[in-house]
């Protein structure tokens, strides 16, 4: 029997997004959309001297999935760099993709793991992970300049 593709931990996660607002003035802010179900994630970045992010704001529009997904990068993302977060977004990518067996490395994404079969739902799991790796890469191409 496979587990079903909403449950308790989902709508948990996509209940309490964290840093649910946008910054006033970031270094960088990106929004993704989904074109299959047309979920919005919008997500602002602040970097710190050393260049990890230090500040985070986001906007989400999206199904329980996407909102889900937001909530565990939002609740993991301050603190890494620009390249632990590409890393993060391009793992996440090809374990959707089944290109691997096991979850990127970044708590709670195994909670996806009914999603697998379902290729429609994999763009709104990646958008905050997708928006928020972008956002870093732009703060830390204009931090650099």
């Amino acid at each position: 029997m496979t587990a079903p593709l909403y449950n308790n931990q989902i709508l948990r996660l996509a209940a309490s997004i964290p840093y649910h607002e946008r910054l006033t003035n970031p270094m960088a802010s990106v929004e993704k959309r989904s074109p299959v179900c047309g979920s919005r994630v919008a997500v602002d970045v602040d970097l710190d001297a050393d260049g990890r992010v230090a500040a985070l704001g986001m906007q989400v529009r999206a199904c329980a999935l996407g909102q889900a997904a937001a909530s565990l990068m939002g609740a993991h993302a301050i603190g890494r760099t620009p390249a632990e977060l590409d890393a993060t977004r391009s793992a996440l990518t090809n374990w959707l993709a089944g290109e691997g067996d096991t979850p990127p490395d970044w708590p709670g994404l195994d909670i996806f793991t009914p999603a697998l079969p379902h290729s429609a739902r994999h763009p709104s799991i990646r958008l905050a992970f997708e928006a928020v790796a972008e956002a870093a890469a732009v703060a830390g191409q204009d931090k650099a300049a």
